[in-house]
C-alpha cells in the first residue's frame, strides 16, 4: 500500500496546478508523487470548486505575497494617517496656550 496524504495536503497540491498554473507533471517530480496520484487530487479539487466547497485554508506563495503586499500598503496608509493626526494635535494644542 502506497503513502497516505491528508486531504489538506491533497488540497494544496492541486491548488498548485490549478490556481498558480504549475505543471502537474513538475509538481509530481518535485514532490516525488505519481503524476496519476497527482491527477486525481486536481480532479477531485475541480470538482469540489464546481460543488462550492472550495477551501481557502492553504494559501500558495503567490496567494500569500498577494495578501503580504495588501497588507503593506493599508498599514503605509495607516501610518500616514497617523502622522496627519499627529500633526494636527500638535497645532490644535500650541494654540489652545
Amino acid at each position: 500500500m502506497g503513502k497516505q496524504y491528508d486531504q489538506e495536503y491533497k488540497e494544496y497540491v492541486a491548488k498548485l496546478i490549478v490556481e498558480e498554473g504549475r505543471k502537474q507533471t513538475d509538481v509530481a517530480y518535485e514532490l516525488e508523487i505519481a503524476t496519476s496520484t497527482i491527477g486525481r487530487w486536481v480532479k477531485n479539487f475541480r470538482e469540489k470548486m464546481e460543488r462550492g466547497k472550495h477551501s481557502e485554508t492553504y494559501l500558495t506563495p503567490s496567494e500569500v505575497e498577494k495578501l503580504m503586499k495588501k497588507h503593506q500598503r493599508e498599514v503605509e496608509k495607516l501610518r500616514e494617517e497617523n502622522e496627519i493626526l499627529k500633526k494636527a494635535m500638535h497645532i490644535f494644542t500650541q494654540n489652545q496656550e
